[in-house]
């Protein structure tokens, strides 16, 4: 939870927290439905074998189909990213011209997205005569957007997140909402499990097709492998495919966190911070009251934690049934769903580093197992 509303947030500003809350409830809805969709029990990605003279081909054979209002809710949100952008650059405006603006004018103000300095220097020279004074070249408001310009990243500007918003926004609004298609993430031997899915090599950036090849393995060898599908969302106009919720996650931080901030203030960031979202369902009294109690937390962390918790809830399953006296499976799976995601983690959390070989960490790891052992057994006997 933030601890005080952002002292340097303006009046004229409170709309463009209630609408970055909105576009953090509409990746939240993503989240959701990408959370369902990456936990159905017949799974995403169905697998076959296929023999060849002295290979056996591991080939996806289905891949279940992404839910149609995953792309809907995707570019509804990068278009509420974008409105705060504009809707802020607007209330600015008419507050350095000290009343509103007339329709001409009005229409020239806009957020440009230039990934070249000549480029921006057009744009700042665009109609000159007839945009308000506070856009003119060499004033304040235009040097606060000079500095969120994407051709200030030297190295590939178009990876800039104000690049990267304006790209989507524009193929969604113009052509077809977001393309996104199931990739595999990682994938690796169960004989060599690695410490960490950090550590796995990364795959391509492609969508996974029925017909793919995603291993080989000499005739008559059974390897298990463990996948990580993920869903991706197309960079239209590029051969790039980057996780959704990632891609969502690094735009809208850098809206709330970055750009909204720097646009009103015209400084480094403020403190404290914009919060990821509000209540914004019921009217308030109070709206800076209401924005203080908002919640830090981004609808892509809380993703994160619900699909780690899922996962450390069928690792604890197996784990703790394997300590001496244990309730069933079935036991330890109610008692673990009875617990929230933090709680989950938390005590995933307590377990030490099961590759290793020293004696003090797996006693250790014993007398944890054996406590959480205890927890389930006093769930099942309430």
């Amino acid at each position: 939870m933030t601890d005080s509303t952002p002292h340097w947030l303006p009046e004229r500003h409170l709309g463009v927290a209630a609408t970055l809350s909105h576009a953090d409830e509409l990746i939240g809805q993503v989240g959701d439905l990408l959370f369902a969709y990456q936990t159905q029990a017949d799974g995403v990605v169905g697998l076959r074998e296929v023999p060849t003279r002295s290979l056996s081909r591991t080939v996806v054979d289905s891949v279940a189909p992404i839910p149609r209002k995953v792309p809907l809710l995707v570019a509804d949100a990068l278009v509420a990213l974008r409105a705060a952008l504009e809707h802020a650059l607007f209330a600015e405006v008419e507050f350095l011209e000290g009343a509103p603006l007339d329709e001409k004018a009005a229409r020239l103000v806009e957020m440009p997205a230039s990934d070249t300095y000549e480029k921006f220097e057009a744009w700042t020279r665009k109609q000159l005569r007839d945009r308000p004074p506070s856009l003119r070249a060499g004033s304040e408001l235009v040097r606060r957007i000079d500095r969120l310009q994407p051709f200030h990243r030297q190295r590939d500007p178009q990876m800039h997140p104000l690049a990267r918003l304006v790209l989507h926004t524009n193929h969604a609004k113009h052509r077809t909402p977001a393309i996104t298609a199931v990739r595999l993430a990682a994938m690796y031997r169960e004989d060599h499990m690695p410490r960490s899915v950090r550590d796995l090599p990364s795959r391509p950036e492609e969508p996974l097709r029925v017909g793919s090849v995603i291993a080989e393995t000499p005739i008559g060898t059974i390897i298990p492998v463990t996948l990580f599908p993920t869903v991706g969302i197309n960079r239209p106009g590029t051969d790039r495919w980057p996780v959704l919720m990632h891609e969502l996650d690094e735009i809208s931080s850098w809206v709330r966190t970055q750009a909204v901030p720097r646009l009103i203030t015209g400084t480094e960031p403020p403190e404290p911070a914009l919060p990821a979202r509000y209540e914004i369902a019921v009217g308030h009294q109070d709206e800076r009251q209401a924005i203080s109690v908002g919640s830090s937390v981004s609808a892509a962390d809380r993703q994160k934690q619900r699909l780690t918790a899922a996962a450390a809830r069928t690792d604890l399953v197996d784990l703790v049934s394997r300590v001496d006296d244990s309730p069933s499976d079935q036991q330890i799976a109610a008692w673990l769903a009875n617990l929230a995601d933090g709680e989950v983690l938390d005590r995933m959390s307590r377990l030490k580093a099961t590759h290793t070989h020293d004696p003090g960490v797996i006693l250790q790891n014993v007398e944890v197992l054996e406590g959480l052992r205890d927890e389930a057994l006093g769930f099942t006997q309430r």
